[in-house]
């Protein structure tokens, strides 16, 4: 199996258990803001005319081998299909329209431009169920807007949101489905390649497409790794004579060609805001970077085999937290060995290993000690619904008694098998009745635990509830996608603000059919601090 089949077949397997999160099909019941993928991509390729060719030329594809067609030429024992029908790069996606129940015509008539802008738009406390969603809108194959994106404005911000979420995988496989690629979206690929372990695909792939016109660092790069070492020191001579190079970077390539450069020498200063090209040669040269301060898609660097046990646990956490990795994986990573020392990280470890433990052995009181350790280990680093993914159901199979069965109640709700699992539950007070009747998407004559519960309640409690006037607007004029995107802004922002904009983001969603999104939406609200 090719790396891209395999990346498609891990992008996939996450693109459902997105839906799964989102419920998206149709009908069914800090002080400074992070940097945006546009801020920390390196510059790895230009224009050709800003480059010279000549000795210091990306070697080129051997006579008689194919031309490459697309973003990652596969390896000659590898079988390939080529669709016929190429589809414009905004079109692209992972899950068919048909899938995952979104209308093939979503964005409708807003502009590309503003969706474009809709979509980088910073939200750092989005709920989870919110979160799913935004996924499935950038990972599902749409038709173009009306105006077709004529600048690929809307795809590169789809591509650059899921870097920006660390979802790395989704954005690499729909990256490769490219049929020509531009020198952005080829950006956007070298990158995120680098970042999760595969640079000399990507070096491969550089060298394979010559339209694509690396920068000096990046050729320098991949000159290196290819072990053509004299054509990158001089391509190193020939970027500093230029000008084109800057000293900083220069000094970083130099050690990366020879690092008995840095014998005795001072380490470099730590760059403010690094590349992954810069990550990887820092990493090269015996100065990794800590990616903790840096964008979440860094972390997936720190998920590669290299990297010790705990990087691999908190980058892990980070990224599931984000909804990047699927819950499982980030069992694997508590799951993997026995926790050798204490605090931190290790607390996380030893509380899931336990409850883990006790669950399989159907030892109540182990479970109940357990369950009390593990949710107060995952509550600061907000990894309630990954934990909940893992546990929820195991817990409700449990039937834990008194306030357990309640703690174990709240974190079922919080997983994907929400409505099932309030189904089965007899309610102990009116907060659970409450919590039951948003789970089944009829609040009507129940009482609500505070203010925000009457805001959920409006939305709940009328089959066809009324639309804020911007958002009726939007639907009339065919902007279903920028009307969602405002939903889910509305829904997220009025919980620390207007708590009409809750109910009118939750209304939007039933409307439009996205049922299992508001109700997840609306526990969320209820279950998790998330309120500024």
């Amino acid at each position: 199996m090719s790396k891209a089949t395999e990346r498609a077949a891990r992008a996939l397997g996450l693109g459902l258990a997105i839906f799964g999160a989102a419920g998206i099909a149709r009908g069914e019941g800090a002080d400074q803001a992070p940097l945006s993928a546009i801020d920390w991509l390196s510059q790895s390729v230009a224009t050709p005319a800003t480059l010279p060719r000549g000795p210091i030329a990306v070697p080129q594809p051997q006579a008689g081998s194919p031309a490459p067609t697309g973003l990652a030429p596969p390896p000659a024992d590898t079988i390939t299909v080529t669709p016929l029908n190429r589809q414009a790069p905004v079109a692209l996606g992972l899950v068919s329209a048909a899938r995952s129940g979104l209308p093939p015509s979503l964005w409708g008539t807003t502009p590309s431009s503003d969706l474009a802008r809709h979509l980088r738009a910073e939200r750092p406390d989005t709920l989870p169920a919110m979160r799913s969603l935004l996924y499935a809108l950038l990972i599902t194959e749409l038709s173009p807007p009306a105006d077709n994106d004529p600048q690929n404005a809307l795809f590169l911000a789809r591509i650059d949101r899921l870097l920006d979420l660390g979802a790395l995988e989704p954005a690499l496989a729909i990256l490769e489905l490219m049929a020509k690629p531009d020198p952005e979206s080829f950006r956007r690929w070298f990158d995120a390649s680098l970042l999760v372990g595969e640079e000399d695909r990507a070096c491969r792939v550089m060298r394979a497409t010559p339209e694509i016109a690396p920068t000096f660092p990046a050729r320098i790069f991949c000159l290196a790794r290819g072990g053509d070492w004299n054509a990158a020191a001089l391509a190193l001579r020939t970027g500093e004579t230029l000008g084109t190079i800057d000293p900083g970077m220069a000094e970083l390539l130099a050690r990366f060609l020879d690092p008995e450069l840095a014998d005795g020498a001072e380490d470099l200063p730590l760059p403010d805001r690094p590349s992954p090209l810069v990550l990887r040669m820092m990493e090269a040269i015996g100065q990794p970077l800590p990616t903790v301060t840096l964008p979440v898609a860094f972390a997936q660097a720190d998920l590669r085999s290299n990297s010790g046990w705990k990087a691999r646990i908190e980058a892990g956490e980070r990224l599931a937290r984000v909804g990047a990795i699927p819950p499982n994986r980030l069992m694997g990573l508590y799951s993997e060995q026995r926790a050798a020392a204490s605090g931190g990280v290790w607390e996380r470890v030893k509380a899931v290993q336990a409850l883990d433990q006790a669950l399989a052995e159907g030892d109540m009181e182990a479970t109940i000690t357990a369950l009390d350790a593990a949710w107060a280990q995952m509550t600061p680093l907000e990894l309630e619904v990954p934990f909940a993914e893992l546990f929820g159901v195991r817990l409700a199979n449990a039937e834990l008694k008194g306030e357990a069965g309640a703690l174990a109640f709240r974190v079922a709700l919080l997983s994907q098998a929400y409505e099932a699992l309030a189904n089965r539950r007899e309610p102990a007070d009116m907060a659970e009745r409450f919590l039951i009747g948003v789970a089944r998407g009829d609040t009507t004559g129940l009482t609500p635990p505070d203010q925000l519960g009457v805001a959920i309640q409006h939305a709940f409690s009328d089959p066809e509830p009324p639309l804020p006037p911007q958002l009726a607007t939007l639907l009339a004029d065919k902007k279903l996608g920028e009307a969602i995107l405002k939903a889910i802004d509305a829904v997220t922002q009025g919980a620390s603000g207007d708590l009409r904009d809750v109910t009118g983001g939750l209304a939007l969603l039933r409307k439009v059919g996205l049922e299992q999104a508001a109700r997840q939406a609306a526990l969320d609200l209820l279950l998790l601090e998330r309120r500024g």
